[in-house]
């Protein structure tokens, strides 16, 4: 039986995707031989930022990358994200089915922490794991096994859901329960190749998992 749940963020439970490519091209734009394009960046998407700046540029100095993005993502932050269909009324409704809740994510804590609180769902999350909270971020079990760790729950009744290949193996390699969401800019099929254990195509879906563990 799942009595656990841990959540990626972006792409996931929050609706970052438009944001994230438009402050990639922003701050890369100057910087690559040929410009970005969403077919360049979204296939990248679930790495940390910095893995993904490197890739982009060639260059292991990513920090004036980080900076110029980071600047545009959070000045256009509040008017450009949201939560998925059906999330908020979900995790509510989890939360009072008892279920336990967390949040692993490569996105840093203060961005992490400041969406929580937008859409006031941080009271429902008993546990917060992002990427400078470890020493090794998803696709390592670090992550997820942190979160487990901290919520006092058991791996074998902890689902993870998430919407790029780093959960799910991130997942399977913390022996967790893995599901996709079909919402994936990645899409459904590129998912399935990493062999979740389930395919939400709605947030409502995670009900019908629960009803059939």
């Amino acid at each position: 039986m799942i009595d656990t749940i841990l959540f990626d963020l972006d792409g996931t439970i929050i609706d970052t995707n438009e944001h994230i490519i438009n402050a990639f091209i922003h701050a890369l734009k100057d910087h690559v031989p040929t410009p970005l394009t969403r077919e360049h960046i979204i296939p990248r998407m679930g790495i940390t930022l910095e893995q993904q700046i490197e890739y982009f540029t060639g260059t292991n100095d990513v920090t004036p990358f980080v900076k110029e993005y980071r600047s545009y993502y959070d000045t256009y932050h509040d008017e450009n994200v949201q939560p998925f269909p059906q999330v908020m009324e979900v995790i509510e409704g989890l939360h009072a089915k008892g279920i336990a809740m967390g949040v692993v994510t490569t996105k840093n804590r203060p961005g992490t922490l400041r969406v929580l609180e937008m859409f006031g769902l941080m009271k429902y999350m008993g546990s917060i794991v992002t990427v400078q909270d470890v020493v090794n971020p998803k696709p390592h079990p670090e992550p997820v096994l942190k979160a487990v760790n901290e919520l006092g729950s058991d791996p074998m009744k902890t689902l993870m859901v998430g919407d790029s290949a780093v959960d799910l193996q991130a997942a399977h390699a913390a022996g967790v329960r893995s599901a996709g969401v079909s919402w994936s800019l990645k899409g459904e099929e590129v998912l399935k190749k990493y062999n979740p254990d389930y395919m939400l195509h709605t947030m409502n879906d995670l009900y019908l998992v629960l009803e059939q563990e």
